[in-house]
């Protein structure tokens, strides 16, 4: 862009404007010289990135230890640090050049691609920025082997741990003393581990034991992607997390011990308002008690979650009489892959939730309306305004409306079907009709 040599004076004056300074294939170690000389000495936001398509190429280590001996003089005023390569030998020799200390340093992220590699560089290159990273907060961790050190990890707000296979995944005692370490932890992410040996665990009774319990009161946003149920059901049986708002559950296998922790926690304190499951088993009447406890959760995903049936949507749907409805407050609903529902109970879950009617108003309506083709959307206002009007006033909580649904690879949900969906939910995601070209033919 050409711009006039005023101009062109005060960008370059500017040291803040080069502050965030890239090194990859498509950034060259000219541009991020520039940078480093026009940034003065403003904290910098220093990115290596180099992804396994270039992993063959017999430049690839070059590049990174010249793009590291470009950048080492000005590690001491760097705010974040990302290094992301393909395998551990690299990331070895880039480490070996992180000797300076970091007194700004708030954010690291190293991610080797290559997490089943193994070879001699399994020992860590410590202590990196010689131990001193007094402003560290997050860090985000994919193979790099760091010995468990607690230095690394310790008060920090984010945590983010993934790729850690076999003899390197860590132990529930190890991640027990980095959590002691961060009483003020408000993300954790464990992703890609091996699962821990049951025969290395805490025996099951003495899971509750109060004084063995990590207290995170800040904690607000936790994942276990395909972290191992052993661990996850560890670790959450040792922790309290009163403040927890968003959680994931990932291809963890049969989380129904997991569900008994959480509803122990929702005895106390428990404000999730986002649940996440996927790929996992769970027993559904026990699920349904714990969501009888969250009563905050606004968005609820289940995806290919075969054990999802009509029961639940009839639970929350049509909540027992003298009894508060389940999840007043969901305004969103992912259904992605469960094929073991009927679409009469979720067309009764979306009818008794337009204004909060009674069991007994919600049955009747659905039994008229399956005996009748689908309504129009000028029909469909018509009985929406009718029900509000039938609906007696009742000294519970009225559920909100669904706001958004998806159905997506939910074969037994007809075209007709989706049709009638979005006449009463304002977002309706599904897999759209394929034409004979392949082409979306559904809008």
């Amino acid at each position: 862009m050409l711009v006039c040599r005023y101009w062109r004076d005060v960008a370059i004056d500017t040291p803040e404007l080069w502050a965030d300074i890239c090194v990859s294939p498509h950034d060259s170690l000219e541009k991020a010289h520039r940078k480093l000389a026009r940034s003065k000495s403003v904290p910098l936001d220093i990115t290596i990135n180099f992804t396994p398509r270039v992993d063959n190429s017999s430049g690839a280590m070059e590049s990174i230890i010249h793009a590291m001996d470009l950048i080492r003089p000005a590690l001491w005023r760097a705010r974040s640090f990302r290094l992301s390569v393909p395998n551990k030998p690299q990331a070895h020799a880039a480490l070996l050049r992180c000797r300076e200390e970091a007194p700004y340093l708030e954010s690291l992220c190293i991610r080797v691609f290559h997490s089943m590699q193994e070879d001699h560089y399994s020992s860590p290159c410590l202590p990196l920025f010689k131990g001193h990273t007094p402003r560290l907060r997050s860090c985000s961790f994919t193979s790099f082997n760091f010995n468990w050190d607690r230095r690394v990890v310790s008060n920090l707000r984010v945590l983010q741990l993934g790729g850690y296979w076999n003899g390197s995944s860590p132990s529930v005692d190890t991640l027990l003393d980095i959590l002691r370490g961060c009483p003020g932890l408000e993300e954790l992410a464990l992703r890609n581990m091996s699962d821990v040996d049951p025969e290395t665990c805490v025996s099951l009774e003495h899971e509750f034991i109060s004084t063995k319990v990590v207290k995170l009161p800040r904690l607000t946003k936790a994942s276990f992607y395909y972290a191992g149920i052993m661990r996850t059901r560890m670790l959450l049986s040792q922790i309290s997390f009163p403040a927890l708002e968003s959680l994931d559950f990932c291809y963890l296998d049969n989380l129904t011990p997991v569900l008994e922790h959480l509803r122990q926690q929702s005895l106390t304190s428990l404000p999730l308002k986002y649940l996440r499951i996927e790929s996992s088993f769970l027993n559904e009447p026990k699920f349904i008690m714990l969501l009888r406890r969250l009563t905050s959760l606004v968005t609820l995903e289940l995806v290919d979650v075969e054990d999802v049936t009509c029961f639940l949507l009839k639970n929350l749907s049509s909540p027992p009489v003298a009894h508060p409805w389940v999840c007043p407050k969901l305004d969103r609903l992912n259904l992605d892959g469960c094929t073991a529902l009927e679409w009469d109970a979720l067309r009764g879950l979306v009818e008794s939730r337009l204004c909060g009617r009674p069991p007994q108003l919600s049955s009747a309506s659905t039994a008229a309306a399956s005996r009748s083709s689908f309504l129009s959307t000028a029909s469909a206002s018509a009985h929406i305004h009718a029900l509000s009007l039938s609906r007696p006033a009742t000294p519970t909580m009225q559920p909100c409306r669904l706001s958004s649904i998806d159905v997506t690879r939910c074969h037994q949900i007809s075209k007709e079907m989706v049709q009638w969906l979005k006449m009463y939910v304002r977002d309706v995601r599904c897999e759209p009709a394929k034409g004979i070209w392949g082409e979306s033919i559904l809008p």
